[in-house]
């Protein structure tokens, strides 16, 4: 288990990427090499979890990892859930396993996110709607979620526009109305005791992403996908005064390091009492390893 107060920071965004790339009929690897382009990334291979689990070892940082199940809609083959969880917990010094689940699967899916948690210590739920085809407010979805909510255990949703399929034809299929941070307003309405992350700058619904943050207790910003130096002012702002205690460090490795990412963060206007808020603090509460500090 993860010693908070030994690591210096908790990334909450990082993607566990193999063995699901490593199929040729899938289109995965081409996929893979548009993001890079877009990120401006530079790795010989996706990394593997034991890679991941190293580096941040070496940096003294503890993340959440997850994989992406949307196979149904993409295609693209899952990384399942128990592996994810079983290689976190070989490496559970650093690794903070989060799952993913389909929402298309209904009962079937609430009944595999019970067993994660109750079996695998899985401690929190990714989803991507642009990639997993569905609105966060579908109905047909609130199964899985009334499990999470059972489990206690944050869901954290993409949010905004993505580098995946960016610059490819027809953007690879993917449709960013999916991911506007409003549509989880509904859920965070519905289940107001389950902790919701809104991940990424919600490029172009900054504002609406701010907004239910501020309106909804249980909501929260992770800052993955951008690098600080192209924040909006108005997030930093934010982040600075009235959501410096529910905004996260995340970098959405391996597109972008942990490295990259805090070296601009050093560069940003930000508080020096709100920054260890924004690196551990606001992490360690939600993950339910903190007391809450008054404002």
């Amino acid at each position: 288990m993860v010693d908070f107060a030994a690591v210096r920071a908790i990334d909450f965004h990082t993607h566990a990427e193999e063995p699901c790339g490593h199929h040729a009929d899938d289109g995965y690897d081409d996929l893979q090499a548009s993001m890079a382009k877009y990120f401006k990334a530079s790795f010989s291979h996706p990394p593997t979890m034991a890679e991941t689990a190293a580096h941040y070892r070496a940096l003294n940082i503890a993340c959440v990892i997850f994989p992406v199940d949307a196979e149904r809609e993409t295609g693209y083959r899952r990384y399942a859930n128990e592996e994810v969880a079983e290689i976190a917990a070989a490496n559970s010094d650093v690794l903070i396993p989060f799952a993913s689940i389909d929402p298309a699967k209904g009962k079937l899916g609430a009944r595999e996110g019970r067993r994660l948690v109750s079996e695998f210590g899985i401690k929190g739920f990714k989803f991507h709607p642009t990639m997993q085809g569905f609105f966060p407010n579908d109905r047909s979805a609130y199964p899985l979620y009334e499990a999470i909510a059972e489990s206690g255990v944050p869901m954290l949703f993409h949010t905004g526009q993505t580098g995946v399929g960016a610059g490819m034809p027809g953007g690879n299929g993917m449709r960013l109305k999916y991911s506007n941070p409003m549509y989880i307003d509904d859920v965070a309405a519905d289940f107001p005791d389950t902790p919701i992350v809104l991940a990424h700058p919600s490029f172009p619904w900054q504002d609406e992403a701010l907004a239910v943050a501020t309106h909804k207790p249980n909501v929260y910003i992770d800052l993955s996908g951008w690098s600080p130096k192209y924040f909006p002012p108005v997030l930093v702002r934010y982040a600075n005064t009235i959501l410096r205690h529910k905004v996260l460090f995340g970098s959405d490795w391996p597109m972008i390091t942990p490295e990259r990412w805090l070296a601009d963060f050093e560069t940003l206007d930000m508080k020096p009492e709100v920054r260890p808020l924004i690196l551990k603090e606001n992490a360690m509460k939600l993950l339910g390893s903190a007391p809450d500090r008054a404002a």
